[in-house]
């Protein structure tokens, strides 16, 4: 294969892999930021908001009075339900209460009101956790999309650069090539 053929392959290659990076980029930023504009505003719609600062834990007080709008907050949100929820049944979860309510009486008019409470407590608190964990999540999601959505469009630049030295390399190899092809003799006609 000649040097001029395999020069405008590889930089036919380079150029429709810059358009499928680029394609992927603007689609990779494009999740990110539909990402983020719902987590935004899912949250901000739910009006959640930390309390002042005596009420919560060192780890948490740098939070104090804000509003819960982003996936880092929701998670850090859920770690101070966490914590509340630790303290209603010494450390059970829902699962465990509901178990011990279930098994304090066969007739459900006479189990336990306190454990009933506790359950209930639980399964609101696990849940509303569980559901801002999702939104850390798909956060995380968001942000693997952004970075990876600006290296696809770094590597379209690259592959464009790299693309246009190969067909000009090619198209110096084809000039060359003629200069140094050998003159044709003219065939006199008769």
């Amino acid at each position: 294969m000649k040097r001029r053929t395999l020069d405008l392959t590889l930089a036919t290659v380079g150029a429709v892999m810059a358009v499928i990076l680029a394609i992927a980029g603007g689609l990779l930023l494009f999740a990110a930021s539909f990402t983020n504009q719902t987590i935004t505003d899912q949250l901000s719609a739910q009006k959640i908001q930390f309390p002042a600062a005596e009420a919560l834990s060192p780890e948490l007080q740098q939070y104090a009075g804000q509003a819960v709008t982003t996936g880092p907050l929701a998670k850090a949100y859920s770690d101070m339900i966490a914590e509340h929820l630790d303290a209603v049944a010494d450390g059970k979860t829902y699962s465990e209460v509901s178990g011990a309510w279930i098994a304090s009486a066969e007739n459900p008019a006479d189990r336990d009101p306190a454990l009933g409470a506790q359950r209930q407590t639980l399964f609101m608190g696990e849940t509303l956790r569980g559901l801002l964990l999702n939104v850390y999540a798909f956060g995380i999601f968001g942000t693997v999309a952004f970075i990876g959505g600006w290296v696809a469009l770094a590597g379209a630049v690259a592959m464009v650069v790299l693309a246009a030295y190969g067909f000009t390399h090619a198209h110096k190899l084809h000039k060359q090539e003629l200069l140094e092809a050998p003159a044709i003799e003219s065939i006199p006609v008769s």
